[in-house]
């Protein structure tokens, strides 16, 4: 006879429990190595990421450098500027020349020519000038503004030079003459030999403007003429 039924419950007993968990569909153990696995990677990626981005990121240097070089430059174009304060405080010259002028020249009484059809000597031009400026103390002290005609005769034949006051100038006199010896005095021997030249004789002029010391004192002061 068979024996009675055996009685099976219908529930699953618990030797299941450790397939399950096997297959990962319970809970246990499993689910701290999984977070572990992610923190590793977000560790991973930041300590990849972060000094790429440092490479990568622009420096200030090169601007730095382009400032620095461009610094000069303005230095240099500020100091290139012209100052307007020295001119304003400078005082009036009391000594003022005219241009070199070509009087006459020629071989004699019978030959000679005028003006511009004389031929330039820059060496006695620029010595005459010079000779005026630095015997500007030998012209007269007056009150009044006044001009001396510094007439320069060349003579390459005899090798002489003379200065006088010419007529077309306000001083005369004395006073004009003590002048013009001064600045004859204070000319260079020149070398003659080395100065070219058309004529033998030649005259030439240079008006020097004399202003009173008290105009030079007084800018504002009027202008006063003889």
């Amino acid at each position: 006879m068979p024996g009675p039924p055996s009685s099976r419950s219908p529930f699953p007993s618990s030797s299941g429990e450790p397939s399950l968990r096997r297959l990962g569909v319970g809970g246990g153990p499993d689910r701290p190595l999984r977070a572990q696995i992610v923190v590793a990677l977000v560790t991973a990626l930041a300590l990849v990421a972060v000094p790429m981005y440092l490479m990568r990121r622009p420096s200030g240097r090169p601007q730095a450098k382009a400032e620095a070089s461009a610094a000069p430059s303005a230095a240099a174009l500020a100091s290139a500027l012209p100052s307007a304060a020295p001119d304003a405080q400078k005082p009036p010259e009391r000594l003022k020349l005219g241009p070199a002028q070509r009087v006459r020249c020629g071989n004699g009484r019978g030959n000679q020519v005028e003006g511009n059809a004389c031929d330039q000597l820059p060496v006695f031009e620029e010595a005459l000038a010079k000779a005026i400026r630095d015997t500007e103390n030998c012209a007269p002290r007056a009150k009044l503004i006044g001009t001396i005609n510094h007439v320069l005769t060349i003579d390459f034949t005899q090798k002489r030079l003379h200065v006088f006051p010419g007529a077309s100038g306000d001083f005369r006199g004395p006073q004009a003459r003590r002048s013009t010896e001064c600045v004859k005095r204070a000319l260079p021997k020149p070398d003659w030999a080395a100065v070219p030249h058309q004529f033998r004789r030649y005259t030439i002029a240079i008006l020097a403007t004399y202003v009173p010391e008290s105009a030079v004192r007084d800018p504002n002061a009027p202008p006063s003429f003889e």
